[in-house]
């Protein structure tokens, strides 16, 4: 004669929580799979001869997507991850560790660089608001890309350059060290909202490059995806 359950806590699991722990527990790979590696917006021959095929194929490939499967892996430490998306993740990284920080880190700030370079055709210029910012800002389009070029150059070892818009809606251009951005409630970051961003680890430009990041970062802007940087300018600045 079956028994009626009222009192144990295990009577309280509904069918769907009951469901999803035993999905857990069977495929724990696909229970654990919440940020995923887009694919290119482009052919990654696209950027060429700016940045060549094999970086791109390398950079996205094996760097970006071991950023995705690396900050999976922390979901099973931090659940609440699952259901966060990239940019609320960033803005409170300080409640995680160091895994979550670099691969969380990593995985936003290449999704935004694929997305602000593409192929030529594509590119557009400064819109009409961006660009009278930047020369109040910087003086002249040619000076903002001087002084973004010098924070490229001034980060020691591996990092980012970055045109942000601040908390009270001003230019600024800014650097980090490894994966940190400008949106993470880091002491040592100039908080605001990334809309173009230069990775300078030596993989997104030793296979062509060498040591001459100078040479990368002056050739990077060929290929700078102005429309997408418009876009995200104006969704800053409301």
């Amino acid at each position: 004669m079956p028994t009626t359950c009222t009192l144990t806590p295990a009577c309280a699991i509904s069918p769907r929580a009951l469901l999803a722990g035993m999905l857990a527990a069977l495929l724990p790979g696909l229970a654990a799979a919440q940020f995923t590696l887009a694919p290119l917006p482009y052919p990654s021959h696209a950027l060429e001869p700016h940045i060549d095929t094999m970086t791109m194929e390398i950079h996205h490939g094996r760097h970006h997507a071991a950023y995705v499967n690396n900050l999976n892996a922390q979901i099973k430490q931090y659940p609440e991850l699952a259901t966060m998306s990239l940019e609320d993740m960033q803005k409170q990284i300080s409640r995680f560790n160091m895994a979550v920080r670099n691969n969380g880190g990593g995985h936003y700030n290449h999704d935004l660089f694929w997305n602000i370079m593409a192929p030529e055709g594509q590119r557009g210029q400064p819109g009409e608001a961006l660009l009278a910012d930047i020369v109040k800002t910087f003086g002249s389009l040619a000076d903002m890309k001087k002084r973004f070029d010098q924070a490229a150059l001034g980060r020691f070892g591996s990092g980012w350059a970055w045109l942000i818009v601040t908390p009270d809606k001003k230019l600024a251009i800014t650097s980090t060290p490894n994966q940190d951005n400008p949106l993470m409630d880091l002491p040592d970051v100039q908080r605001g909202t990334p809309i173009l961003g230069l990775d300078v680890w030596e993989h997104a430009y030793y296979l062509k490059y060498q040591n001459k990041r100078g040479e990368y970062a002056t050739n990077w802007w060929n290929v700078v995806n102005w429309n997408e940087v418009t876009r995200r300018y104006d969704a800053a600045m409301k």
